[in-house]
């Protein structure tokens, strides 16, 4: 379609087009004056991302869009709304205005809680954790109310949604503990009755006392073994060694030899001959006398050292079956301790989560901050009567022209040399010119019975 083909349209569709321009301008008039003015006032929320003291998870950073997301499905549940309907005074509106319309329904409540939540809008702004709680109300008063009352309420909410199943798991913990308590309890009463039983105090001082004990007397027997292997030649050795022994043996062999001469020259019963040979045999028998007591010493230093040889023996075979004794006392007693230990870890654990859900119970505080109240808006929401009359206008002229082109392709007429074409497949030989009279164009374009598109075949 040309320029000059919609052109002409529009000015044979005049009509229909000025109509539709005029029926919307006045359902835009009837709009401005019946609608009544609305007024949204907005109670900003921030969602805080520091680390609760009370020990619970941190959040980092930038809160996810899915917390975000959450949060916002939070302010606009139902258990938020009917808090807001608690809070809300019922001798003021929008309460009054709410119930009256409710007490028709078969659920008021639940209507009057569907009803202010429909006029509840719930944003995120852009690119920070805040949260924009915006409430539309006939009035500026109650507008601001209701917002401040759906921002207080998602703040208790918030709260509640944290402490309440902190007082659960509170109570939880509590019977944990106490059953933790207990099996420390008799953990430690078994090691006690044990260490009382077996004597020990300290299983590790007892144990190293024992064993150093069993060193001890291994080495005094390996000591007394070697005394005994070297006292078994003590004895010949002794009596070798004897410097009495020794100088006796030298007067014997002296006085032998003195015998053996004088008995060359002197038979035996010469006096000096009998002198001789008596001295002789006391000699030695003073040889054998100490050579006996040297003897003996000996053998009594050898009896006693087998005898200290075997007491270190048997005390060591008893220091062994205290040493294995006492290991399979150190065996249980570790066990013992070892429960205890356990038992005493698993408290501390326990009554470490309590504590941190007893106080979490106790908090007063969300994560959740209110920045402000709101405020009464000054100016009612929405275009101003101005603004609705210009778009309006502007939808009404884009309508007519829609309206125009609608109608003239519903009963397409020949308005221009291109239609003609168009229409008859047959090219142009040459245009007569209009007559010069001043409505000649308009009759052109007006004639409703002038050159339509079904006699086509007529034209060719």
């Amino acid at each position: 379609m040309s320029l000059h083909q919609f052109f002409s349209i529009m000015r044979a569709r005049r009509g229909l087009a000025g109509l539709i321009l005029l029926a919307t301008l006045a359902l835009a008039l009837a709009w401005v004056v019946l609608r009544p003015a609305t007024y949204v006032a907005r109670a900003p929320v921030l969602v805080d991302v520091r680390t609760d003291p009370t020990g619970t998870t941190p959040l980092q950073g930038m809160v996810s869009p899915g917390y975000i997301s959450t949060q916002i499905d939070i302010v606009k549940s139902d258990r938020v709304a009917e808090r807001v309907v608690e809070m809300l005074p019922a001798d003021q509106q929008p309460m009054l205005r709410l119930r009256e319309q409710a007490s028709k329904r078969s659920s008021p409540q639940q209507w009057i809680v569907n009803a202010i939540q429909r006029q509840l809008d719930v944003k995120p702004a852009r690119e920070s954790n805040i949260i924009n709680i915006s409430w539309i109300g006939r009035s500026p008063s109650e507008a601001a109310r209701v917002a401040n009352a759906f921002a207080q309420a998602y703040l208790d909410t918030n709260l509640n949604l944290k402490t309440a199943p902190a007082k659960r798991y509170s109570e939880w913990f509590d019977q944990q503990v106490a059953a933790a308590r207990e099996r420390l309890e008799q953990a430690q009463t078994k090691l006690s009755a044990f260490q009382e039983k077996a004597g020990i105090i300290s299983s590790n001082e007892q144990g190293d006392y024992e064993t150093a004990r069993l060193a001890e007397l291994s080495a005094q027997l390996m000591v007394a073994q070697g005394r005994r292997r070297a006292g078994a030649g003590e004895a010949s050795t002794e009596v070798l060694q004897s410097p009495l022994v020794n100088n006796m043996r030298a007067d014997v062999a002296k006085l032998e030899s003195k015998v053996q001469e004088a008995s060359a020259t002197m038979g035996p019963n010469h006096p000096k001959m009998q002198q001789m040979e008596a001295e002789l045999r006391a000699m030695r028998g003073r040889l054998a006398s100490e050579s006996s007591r040297l003897g003996a010493a000996a053998a009594v230093s050898s009896q006693a050292s087998a005898n200290r040889v075997r007491d270190l023996q048997e005390a060591l075979a008893a220091q062994k079956a205290r040493v294995l004794a006492t290991n399979k006392q150190r065996g249980e007693l570790s066990v013992l301790q070892r429960e205890v230990d356990s038992a005493q870890k698993a408290f501390e654990t326990v009554s470490a989560s309590a504590a941190q859900s007893r106080l979490q119970s106790l908090s007063t505080q969300s994560n959740v901050l209110f920045l402000g109240s709101a405020v009464e808006p000054l100016e009612p929401s929405g275009p101003t009567p101005l603004q609705a009359m210009l778009v309006a206008l502007g939808g009404g002229l884009l309508l007519g022209m829609a309206g125009a082109l609608l109608a003239e392709l519903a009963n397409r007429r020949v308005r221009s040399v291109e239609d003609l074409e168009m229409v008859t497949q047959l090219p142009i030989l040459g245009v007569v010119p209009a007559p010069r009279s001043r409505i000649s164009p308009l009759r052109l374009a007006d004639a409703p019975r002038r050159l339509a598109l079904t006699p086509q075949r007529s034209l060719a």
